[in-house]
């Protein structure tokens, strides 16, 4: 695990300095405080910072073939690696080193861009082929791991983990301009992140999961070009109790493989159904009792660390536990130049907590992460299912008028016990499920987002919705043949969109903060492959979610973790914003900074936070939205052209 960054001439050869590559580099020292290495030639500059795992030795990048014709640098871990190795020697080549690393090298030797196709892992890599003058860049399926790029006005393309690193590129005419994409501030606000594969600058993007980019020097840079996608058959015949089995070794084999590490290794344990099936699965291939490590939060409403101890002490894993403050919430600046474009997931801050312990006892942790999609485990599944219903029992004649007017007329109740909360799903039942799907997804839903907003900004968006972001996946899942089922439709919006853009970008930044690798054992793609042709009755029975992976671990987790309501990791946001953060709240949302964009209409801005202070609404999440965005204005886009870079954690011996 580590930081890639570098540059490329896609026009000719021109000369690379050495200063400039090196300051792209070291915007990125958190993500590899072990090693740092730069590889220059006429026309290409590569940079890693390395967080040394597999290969501790050897494995230094960039990293080369043997006759210097091909140089990569690579973020990630390729599981599968020992597998390739004698098949690539069958070939003829010749490895010098037991890293992952170079097997990508000779796998891009062997098979070209159809190299990624034989990788089991998470990854973002870019190599050179002098050879060929090809340039290629890859990510991974499921976007675990990150890659930003920009072509800028004279050819020169940026690439790296973090868009500070492309920020932090000064060449002979500058560098890659701050201007903001209005339509990345309507995704932002709508979905509380910046959707692949925009970013919030107009000049750059991110490469999507699934995808790859090969460039030919002195030609035009084309799109990239997408090499997998997740179909949802759901025509598997298996029974039951053979799935229930074929699920377990299934777990055990993405489990073993991401044990492998020359470093000490544990596991997050949050007394959750994913983070628990980790574990259980882990004590199973493993001789030692395996490190776990949890945080605990000071108020009772938010704290399961005695979930997460039953796991421990039936496991007898080395846990480890640290109580976190309720009024954790100082890392505000912090979390906004971390990462580098506006997000507005407050779960980020006990996400860095939780990453910043562990880190503490060892240098790779397994996570959950990716179970809820897969499995079917998120409550809005079981919601969106119920409307499904509806919707399909009523002609969309009578039911888009009828359901229309209930939700305009029917008060937003944040106040009343949820069963008294109906306008949401008024406002649903009126749509089309996508658009349904997209509304209850929403962070500020659209007629609140279109009265934030200026006319101005609307001008800009000439028309544009955050919306179509979910069309377009939607008509993509259609294009794949997908199984007309509603919950199989949504899992693949969702590991489009809220996987990708929140959950794996979350702990990509908070992880790497503290330079601690997170593997994920439940975004394996084989796993996530098969369980996509599984029905969607084996996922959601009744109003049971994840059915099959909780039947599956019956026999190794206690019924109190498996079946009780599902928590998160949730901060007292409202409570924040009417005490220690009041004033905060009121000198950002309502101070020059965010008015001076001309994005926001002033009203509307008064409004959020007069009717919160004075608990008459409850808008914590648009405030902790734009809370976040006007620190992401002061510590990134007002920054100048030198953006300070992280700091480098103190790691405990």
């Amino acid at each position: 695990m580590c930081g890639i960054t570098g540059l490329f001439d896609t026009r000719s050869a021109r000369d690379i300095a050495y200063p400039v590559l090196h300051r792209m580099n070291e915007s990125q020292l958190h993500r590899g405080p072990d090693e740092g290495s730069l590889h220059i030639e006429p026309g290409l500059g590569m940079g890693h910072r390395r967080l040394s795992i597999i290969d501790v030795a050897t494995g230094q990048q960039p990293l080369f073939n043997e006759d210097h014709s091909v140089v990569i640098v690579f973020n990630g871990e390729i599981y599968n690696y020992q597998q390739l190795i004698p098949e690539l020697q069958a070939l003829g080549h010749v490895f010098r080193t037991r890293s992952d690393t170079e097997v990508i090298v000779h796998a891009w030797e062997a098979w070209g861009e159809d190299c990624v196709q034989r990788l089991r892992g998470m990854f973002a890599f870019a190599l050179w082929d002098r050879n060929r003058q090809t340039f290629f860049m890859a990510r991974d399926r499921l976007g675990v791991k990150p890659m930003h790029y920009a072509v800028l006005d004279d050819g020169m393309l940026l690439f790296g983990s973090e868009l500070k690193s492309l920020l932090a590129y000064q060449g002979p005419q500058g560098g890659m301009r701050r201007d903001i994409d209005p339509l990345a501030i309507e995704e932002y606000f709508a979905l509380g992140y910046v959707a692949e594969p925009r970013t919030v600058f107009r000049q750059a993007r991110k490469l999507e999961p699934g995808h790859s980019l090969a460039i030919r020097r002195g030609q035009p840079v084309p799109q990239p070009r997408c090499y997998w996608d997740l179909r949802f058959t759901l025509d598997n015949p298996i029974a039951e109790e053979q799935a229930l089995e074929e699920l377990r070794e299934r777990l055990a084999e993405s489990v073993r493989l991401r044990m492998i590490a020359e470093v000490p290794l544990g596991a997050f344990l949050s007394g959750g159904v994913d983070s628990s099936a980790v574990v259980a699965t882990m004590a199973g291939v493993s001789a030692q009792p395996v490190q776990t490590c949890s945080i605990a939060f000071d108020d009772p409403a938010f704290n399961e660390s005695a979930f997460a101890q039953m796991v421990a002490d039936r496991y007898r894993t080395d846990h480890y536990v640290e109580t976190v403050r309720s009024d954790d919430f100082d890392l505000i600046d912090t979390l906004a130049r971390l990462y580098d474009e506006p997000y507005a997931d407050s779960s980020a801050i006990p996400t860095y907590r939780v990453c910043q312990l562990a880190r503490k006892r060892v240098t790779v942790a397994l996570s959950g992460d990716g179970g809820d999609e897969s499995f079917g485990g998120y409550r809005r599944y079981r919601l969106h299912l119920m409307e499904e219903r509806m919707r399909q029992a009523l002609p969309a004649g009578l039911r888009q008028p009828l359901f229309g007017l209930l939700g305009r007329v029917y008060p937003k109740a944040d106040w009343a016990p949820r069963m008294f909360r109906a306008k949401t799903t008024f406002e649903g039942m009126a749509r089309s499920s996508v658009e349904a799907y997209f509304h209850s997804m929403s962070l500020l839903r659209g007629p609140a987002r279109s009265a934030l907003l200026s006319q101005r900004l609307h001008n800009e968006l000439g028309g544009y919705s955050a919306r179509q972001v979910f069309d377009r996946h939607a008509a993509r899942y259609a294009e794949l043949g997908g199984a007309e089922d509603p919950l199989a439709l949504i899992q693949y919006l969702d590991l489009k969109t809220y996987l990708v853009g929140d959950i794996n970008t979350k702990v990509d930044r908070a992880s790497m903060a503290h330079s601690l690798e997170v593997r994920e054992p439940l975004m394996d793609h084989k796993l996530v492959e098969w369980l996509a042709t599984l029905p969607s009755s084996l996922k959601i029975r009744g109003q049971e979610g994840k059915y099959l992976l909780k039947k599956a671990m019956e026999p190794q987790l206690p019924a109190d973790v498996l079946y009780r309501p599902k928590m998160g990791f949730a901060v007292p946001l409202s409570r924040w914003f009417r005490g220690p953060l009041k004033q905060r709240v009121q000198d950002a949302v309502l101070g020059e900074r965010l008015l001076d964009t001309g994005w926001f209409e002033r009203d509307a801005l008064r409004q959020l936070v007069r009717e919160h202070q004075d608990g008459s609404r409850d808008h914590s999440a648009p405030l902790w939205s734009l809370l976040m965005f006007e620190a992401f204005l002061r510590t990134v886009v007002d920054a100048g052209t030198e953006p300070r870079p992280m700091p480098v954690p103190a790691i405990a011996a």
